[in-house]
Parts: C-alpha cells; sequence; structure tokens
C-alpha cells in the first residue's frame, strides 16, 4: 500500500481516523508491553488514591500529568524500539544506543513523577 499525501483525510475525519488509530495503538500496547500494562494499574492506583489523599485539584492535576508523562515516555520508547527491529533485528551500536536512549527516556519521566509525588506529599504533610 502506498501512502497518497495530497489526498489525506481533513477535518473531522481525520480527528476520527486519528483516534481510531491511537485506540489501536493502546490496544496493542496493553496487550504486547508489560511495562505499559504496568503503567497503566500505576494510572488507575493513581486515579483512586488522589480522592483519597483530599489534595488540591493542582496538586491532582500535577500527579496525574506526571502519571500520563511516564506512559507518554513509554509509548516513544516503544515506537523507538519498534522503528529500530523494522530496520533489523542484527545487533548495531546506533540500534543499541536508539533502545537505551528510549529507555532513558522513561527513566527520567519515573523520576520526574517520583519527584512530583515527593513534592505534594511534604506539601501535604508538612505545610
Amino acid at each position: 500500500m502506498k501512502f497518497d499525501n495530497k489526498n489525506k483525510p481533513k477535518g473531522v475525519t481525520r480527528l476520527f481516523l486519528a483516534l481510531r488509530h491511537s485506540l489501536r495503538a493502546f490496544k496493542w500496547l496493553a496487550k504486547n508491553e508489560a511495562a505499559f500494562r504496568q503503567e497503566l494499574i500505576l494510572l488507575l492506583a493513581t486515579i483512586i488514591a488522589l480522592p483519597l489523599l483530599s489534595l488540591s485539584f493542582s496538586d491532582s492535576v500535577v500527579i496525574l500529568c506526571a502519571t500520563l508523562f511516564v506512559m507518554f515516555a513509554e509509548i516513544v520508547n516503544t515506537a523507538i524500539e519498534a522503528v529500530v527491529d523494522r530496520i533489523g533485528l542484527e545487533l548495531h551500536d546506533l540500534s543499541g544506543l536508539a533502545k537505551d536512549l528510549g529507555s532513558a527516556c522513561v527513566t527520567i519521566a519515573i523520576v520526574i513523577l517520583g519527584l512530583v509525588w515527593a513534592a505534594v506529599l511534604y506539601n501535604y504533610f508538612f505545610s
């Protein structure tokens, strides 16, 4: 199948197709990526915990965004891995570097999430 750059969908049709593609990607991630499944559990736990902690709306939004950012980084990491594997499965220094960099993105996102939780909980308990 050849991509037709001149006849791309527009307007609401484009938005509908983009949503459909995104949902297909989420379904694939949930089925095939253990890390993404763990992050879905983390998101669910966060959604359940936030109302129980009686945090401010802005603190809750920041924590929720930081949690979603971890998931975003995981999706980018998985996309990098898919492209590298599409190019070739043989071991190559640049392929390994690309995958390591994607993993580093996830690690930084997790550190950000930890710092956000620490800051919010510090203010919650000591302010």
